[in-house]
């Protein structure tokens, strides 16, 4: 998702002045603009003698990749008004935006003359957790995400706080999301193994299963389907097998 902020004036207005010629503004942009091209180039005073022009001021900030975060908030953190220049330093910039909780990553970039475009990676829920008595999203990592579920609609399932479990989940999002968005509930087990419900079929496995062998359930539903079996569990525990479980 695509969000832009124009930025408000950061400073006390100047004096108001007579308008210029509409002709005489568009030759000073391009003058400024075959300017910036010629000194982009230069040694290290280029741009630091670019960001004192005030045609290169910070007027608009383009955040792409958010979902979650709040353009606003970003730009809080990024600490950027209209006194200062698209010149400065990006990865100051890039370290400001990566200490919020919902980033996990971010790049930023000039678009001349007066925009700053952040591409962001935000942290991704995995799975409500429950803390406190509530469920609250967790990325991956096991982060609690300062995201309120009854706001912004995810769907994810209910898991325990268990690194297994959450690595387990993420492989599924990014691999297999079509089997991802099937689980409903995750917990461990035992000392070695996990619980999956999908809907009401529940999937028993080992801890380190891995999404390929986890897959392995496809093709054993689409077996049981066509001789209209039911089974309530479906049993990943022993080496190249599914045990199918009926009522």
């Amino acid at each position: 998702m695509t969000a832009g902020v124009a930025l408000a004036p950061g400073a006390a207005p100047a004096a108001p002045r007579a308008p210029r010629p509409r002709w005489l503004r568009v030759v000073r942009a391009v003058t400024a603009l075959l300017v910036a091209a010629a000194l982009v180039g230069s040694p290290w005073w280029g741009p630091r003698a670019l960001g004192k022009l005030d045609f290169f001021h910070v007027r608009r900030i383009e955040f792409e990749g958010i979902r979650y975060a709040k353009a606003a908030q970003l730009v809080r953190a990024m600490s950027v008004d209209t006194t200062q220049s698209v010149w400065q330093p990006l990865p100051a910039l890039e370290k400001r935006i990566a200490g919020h909780p919902l980033v996990s990553a971010a790049a930023v970039e000039r678009r001349l003359p007066g925009t700053l475009v952040v591409h962001v990676v935000e942290r991704q829920p995995i799975a409500l957790v429950q803390v406190d008595g509530a469920l609250r999203p967790t990325d991956v990592t096991g982060v609690i995400l300062p995201i309120d579920p009854a706001r912004v609609g995810m769907d994810v399932p209910i898991a325990a706080a268990d690194s297994a479990l959450l690595h387990l989940l993420d492989g599924l999002r990014r691999e297999a999301p079509a089997l991802y968005a099937r689980v409903t509930q995750a917990q461990r087990a035992g000392a070695d193994e996990l619980r999956l419900m999908l809907g009401s079929l529940a999937v028993r496995t080992m801890s380190d299963v891995t999404v390929s062998r986890f897959r392995d359930i496809l093709p054993v539903e689409a077996d049981l389907a066509r001789n209209r079996l039911r089974v309530v569990e479906l049993d990943l525990r022993f080496r190249e097998q599914v045990i199918a479980r009926q009522p």
